[in-house]
């Protein structure tokens, strides 16, 4: 079972230091996920016992992609807390906002958050990412959540218009790259995985819909009219 000791000298290698008060956070919120695993879903059955690699290294990579100067940040499908609530440990200055579906889910990152002691407790939202209010976020994330097309059409109206999108992908992203692109023109850079080595991070800068998806909105639905939702 990889721990804590493992995620410190990957982080190490990564150029991030990892403070005790952080690793005290991190490791409130596997007890509890651990905890609450036992009555939900929250995390693939057989990665619990790697739960330091599989989840917390994997969501803590991003870390240096996301600019220092970033204020807030919106983390798509939350589930189990990856990355949103490991990125509110170590970046514990970003307003964070994770919306969630599955009340059950939802009542979990509550609990894990309050246990993590943030300085900001995160804004959890419980319903569709696509009815909920506009978060207008600085950076938007997501892990294990849908196709990248999705992603982008889901994140388009949660971002500013400097937001960087994070997503992680399995190794069937340049496929799903491919399909987005007829979509959207999206300025996208591939960051190798740290835990996978057939997995990227994509890196999504200010990416807009292509001619033929913007004939095909519906009026008031383009993304200059979202701030009115």
């Amino acid at each position: 079972m990889s721990g804590p000791d493992v995620f410190l000298k990957k982080m190490r290698e990564l150029g991030v230091d990892v403070s005790r008060e952080t690793i005290d956070r991190l490791e409130a919120l596997v007890a509890t996920l651990v905890r609450w695993q036992k009555a939900i879903n929250l995390v693939g059955r057989t990665t619990v016992d790697d739960v330091w690699t599989r989840h917390v290294l994997d969501s803590a990579q991003l870390v240096p992609m996301i600019p220092a100067e970033a204020k807030t940040l919106t983390d798509l499908g939350s589930g189990g807390g990856f990355p949103g609530l490991v990125l509110a440990g170590m970046r514990p200055d970003l307003d964070l906002t994770m919306i969630e579906v599955d009340a059950r889910k939802a009542a979990f990152l509550g609990e894990a958050g309050r246990r993590m002691a943030l300085p900001k407790p995160p804004r959890i939202v419980i319903g569709r990412i696509e009815d909920v209010p506009p978060a207008k976020a600085d950076v938007v994330t997501a892990r294990a959540l849908a196709p990248l097309g999705q992603l982008l059409a889901w994140a388009d109206r949660h971002r500013t218009d400097t937001a960087i999108c994070l997503f992680h992908k399995g190794k069937g992203w340049q496929a799903e790259l491919t399909e987005a692109m007829k979509d959207w023109d999206i300025p996208c850079q591939p960051l190798s995985s740290k835990t996978d080595r057939d997995a990227v991070i994509l890196r999504i800068g200010s990416y807009t819909a292509t001619a033929g998806v913007r004939d095909r909105q519906p009026k008031g639905r383009r993304r200059q009219d979202h701030d009115g939702d």
